[in-house]
C-alpha cells in the first residue's frame, strides 16, 4: 500500500500542479484543445487545488497502511480512478476530444484502479 500511496502522490501531484499553473498545457494534451475562457481556467485550476490535496492525503498516509483511514483513502482513490476511466472515455468516444496523452491516461489510471483493487484486497485476506 506505501508504494501505492507514493506513486500517486507523485502521479497527482504532478497532475494537480499542472492544471494549476497550465491548464490548457494539460487539456491540449488530454483533449487536443485549449482552455480559452475565464470561466475554464478558473474550472480547470479549481480541479487541479481539488487534485493536488488528494495527493497530499496519500503522502501523509503513505507510513501509516494499517490504519482504517488509510484504508479509506485507497477506497477514495480507487472511486476516483475508476470514475477518471469513465469520464475520459467518454470524451473519447462521445465528445471525439482525443488528444496524444487520453489514452495512457485512460490506461493509467485504469492501472491505478487495479493497484487499489489489489491492495483493499490484500487487506481483507490479512
Amino acid at each position: 500500500m506505501r508504494k501505492l500511496l507514493i506513486f500517486t502522490f507523485i502521479f497527482e501531484s504532478a497532475t494537480g500542479l499542472l492544471l494549476i499553473v497550465l491548464p490548457s498545457l494539460l487539456t491540449k494534451l488530454l483533449f487536443d484543445t485549449t482552455l480559452d475562457l475565464p470561466i475554464s481556467l478558473t474550472v480547470a485550476r479549481v480541479a487541479g487545488v481539488a487534485i493536488l490535496s488528494l495527493s497530499v492525503v496519500c503522502w501523509f498516509a503513505r507510513n501509516d497502511t494499517q490504519s482504517i483511514a488509510a484504508r479509506g483513502i485507497i477506497c477514495a482513490m480507487l472511486l476516483y480512478n475508476i470514475v477518471i476511466v469513465l469520464i475520459l472515455i467518454y470524451a473519447a468516444l462521445n465528445l471525439s476530444l482525443s488528444g496524444i496523452g487520453l489514452w495512457p491516461t485512460i490506461l493509467l489510471h485504469l492501472a491505478m484502479s487495479i493497484w487499489c483493487i489489489r491492495n483493499l484486497k490484500k487487506r481483507i485476506d490479512n
